[in-house]
């Protein structure tokens, strides 16, 4: 009897020993010789950082079987990709298993070229196959838009793909005519469900963008091939200063009904001079790395009638002062356009106007002081000085003549500050040193210094 109790311990223990060696063996091969990153907790049990890798890992699978042109948009991720792996690849071995797409973040942000993606229904039928959940959201499309047609087609803005409580943001990024890539904004219908995504926390939607087009460039990321932008640096500039106002067709339209446009051979004329002398302005002060935005009559126009002022006769754009270079008349020279006249200092109301055929060119320059900026004006024949103020505003792209040009996100606040509360009303007739309603006297140039501060060419 005790020979049989030896025996079946022994038995015992070899069976029991053969199933933890197959189990092992079930583990190893389920989880472990997967490639990518094992994230496991002291306990053994798969942790937050690892579901969310695999969840990006078959979106991105789902993304390459139908062609879908997407790039890495999230800007923690990015971020990561910035500070860390340009600088230090040769370290990447100890980095962490997961050490970009894993932000601790609940979602992961991706942007498609529309343009380059044919809208393919069997792509959400797959990922739905697949676990996720969907949520499409559509908007109109501002392209189609214009002073005769308000209602574009609805077009894709956003696919929001949820999967183990974490959610994959794809933007849609559309070609404009101003040679820029677009994004709508993120807005809910009454009936959609707002605990689906952290909506507060996602990095595109709370307002429409703009973007240059980035060069993308494929790599790998914690062993997933992703395209990311080749300059993450840029991109992520971009991106924290994307932000878009789109042209108040409606209110244009109604507001030409009461006010018809000049439809005049001159006025045609003058609408295709501003037109070239905005984007060589443009195209000069991007090459000096100077950003500008509309200011007074060019900024009214756009805002009031998503065009140019035609009996303005002139393109008028604002600069900070502390983006001032010393070369700046001379590139514009150098692009063809003549120094009309040049008034006041950098320390105090610099004020340079352009000629290109026969259209002035005036660039404001703003002083930050306190609560508000300000820009000078110089009267030539007097010295006398004036002062326009307004309250301080950030600034928004925007697009006017095809172009994508800068205005101030707080367009209304800053063309009352100078127009006033009738700023709906052609006016015609304008002087500039009493006309505005933010305009003060401020002094008198001294004489000794008129040939240095005032100079008209």
């Amino acid at each position: 009897m005790p020979r049989m109790s030896r025996t079946a311990v022994l038995l015992l223990l070899i069976v029991s020993s053969s199933v933890f060696l197959l189990f092992q063996l079930y583990y190893y091969r389920k989880y472990v010789s997967k490639p990518g990153p094992h994230l496991l907790n002291p306990a053994g049990h798969l942790t937050a950082s690892h579901v969310q890798w695999q969840t990006v890992k078959k979106f991105l699978a789902l993304a390459q079987h139908f062609k879908l042109p997407l790039f890495l948009a999230d800007t923690a991720a990015l971020s990561l990709l910035s500070q860390h792996a340009l600088q230090q690849h040769d370290r990447l071995e100890r980095e962490p298993p997961c050490s970009f797409l894993c932000t601790g973040r609940p979602f992961t942000s991706f942007a498609v070229y529309a343009n380059l993606w044919k809208y393919d229904p069997g792509f959400l039928l797959a990922a739905e196959q697949k676990g996720f959940e969907l949520l499409e959201l559509r908007g109109e499309d501002p392209r189609l838009a214009s002073l005769d047609t308000l209602s574009g087609e609805k077009i894709p803005l956003y696919f929001l793909f949820r999967l183990h409580s974490y959610v994959i943001q794809v933007v849609f990024l559309y070609e404009r005519s101003g040679n820029y890539l677009w994004h709508g904004a993120l807005r809910l219908k009454a009936d959609m469900d707002r605990s689906f995504a952290p909506f507060k926390l996602l990095d595109y939607g709370r307002h429409a963008g703009a973007y240059d087009r980035p060069q993308v460039v494929l790599t790998v990321l914690d062993n997933l091939d992703v395209r990311v932008p080749r300059n993450v640096t840029l991109f992520l500039a971009e991106q924290r200063q994307a932000r878009f106002l789109e042209c108040r067709y409606r209110d244009a339209r109604n507001f030409l009904q009461l006010y018809p446009d000049d439809s005049s051979a001159a006025a045609v004329d003058f609408r295709r001079k501003a037109k070239s002398l905005l984007h060589l302005a443009a195209r000069t002060l991007s090459h000096l790395g100077v950003p500008f935005w509309l200011s007074s009559g060019t900024c009214l126009g756009w805002f009031r009638q998503c065009n140019i002022i035609t009996y303005g006769r002139d393109v008028d754009i604002g600069i900070f002062i502390a983006d001032f270079r010393s070369d700046m008349i001379a590139a514009f020279r150098d692009a063809g356009l003549s120094l009309k006249h040049k008034f006041g200092k950098v320390e105090d109301s610099l004020e340079l106007s352009f000629l290109s055929d026969e259209v002035k060119l005036d660039i404001f320059f703003f002083y930050e002081e306190g609560d508000v900026v300000w820009n000078g004006g110089t009267q030539a024949k007097s010295g006398r000085k004036f002062k326009y103020i307004f309250p301080r505003f950030s600034l928004c792209w925007a697009e006017l003549l095809e172009l994508k040009v800068r205005v101030p996100c707080e367009t209304l606040d800053y063309l009352m500050a100078n127009y006033g509360t009738t700023w709906g009303v052609p006016v015609r007739s304008w002087d500039w040193k009493s006309s505005p309603s933010n305009v003060q006297e401020n002094g008198v140039w001294p004489l000794a210094e008129w040939s240095e501060l005032i100079q008209v060419y």
